[in-house]
């Protein structure tokens, strides 16, 4: 199991979550500001199979050329989004103690 953090712009944000809720995809979407990428991002976090990394990245990279076609972006920017793998088959989830 790995774990997709992916920093998107703003611009993209609206339409990759959507576009890939329907593919089937689940995420977990942060407001997300501070000084790695500055305001106007959004974070998804995506659990995701070792085997389906390289389908969700192509449907990220799909999802942001179809929203560059419909709004027809006039701006030139470096980047639509960074994103991270981790290794998530480690991740221990926090359990409430009895309390009895």
């Amino acid at each position: 199991m790995k774990l997709l953090v992916c920093i998107i712009e703003d611009f993209y944000a609206d339409y990759v979550e959507k576009d890939l809720r329907e593919k089937g995809y689940r995420m977990t979407e942060l407001s997300s500001s501070g000084g790695f990428l500055k305001k106007g991002s959004t974070t998804f976090l995506f659990g995701v199979h070792e085997t389906d990394v390289d389908q969700l990245q192509q449907s990220l990279k799909n999802a942001c050329l179809e929203v560059e076609k419909r709004k027809q972006r006039k701006e030139s920017k470096t980047h639509r989004y960074t994103s991270f793998l981790v290794p998530a088959a480690n991740a221990t989830p926090l359990l409430l103690q009895d309390q009895t």
